[in-house]
């Protein structure tokens, strides 16, 4: 069974910076790779995805402030999150997509990231 756990969550003051990881048990290398973040009553929402040939997305509100990327080698891939704001804090989770020995997609448990004035 494929596990990811997330790492690299905190508390940080705003303007401040933090990366977080998410490290698999087996190799992502196909497979597309995804953050997702869940702020207090809020529903979760996507905030950026990168493919199996490194092509990225991004949620609006984080373009310009944070970048994914992965390391196929380390089956690791990583959020950097620049410019924090105080909406950013939100439990951020890493999920990735089926395909391959991966039947469906899975999620991490989470890691809490708090951004303070």
């Amino acid at each position: 069974q494929v596990q990811l756990v997330e790492s690299g969550g905190g508390l940080v003051q705003a303007g401040g910076s933090l990366r977080l990881s998410c490290t698999a048990s087996i190799s992502i290398r196909f497979n597309v790779m995804e953050w997702h973040r869940q702020a207090p009553g809020k529903q979760r929402e996507l905030v950026a995805t990168i493919g199996s040939g490194g092509n990225t997305n991004y949620n609006d509100s984080v373009k310009g402030r944070f970048t994914i990327s992965r390391d196929n080698l380390k089956n690791t891939v990583y959020l950097q999150m620049n410019s924090l704001k105080l909406e950013d804090t939100a439990v951020y989770y890493c999920k990735i997509q089926p395909l391959g020995v991966v039947r469906r997609e899975v999620w991490g448990k989470g890691t809490l990231v708090t951004v303070s004035s």
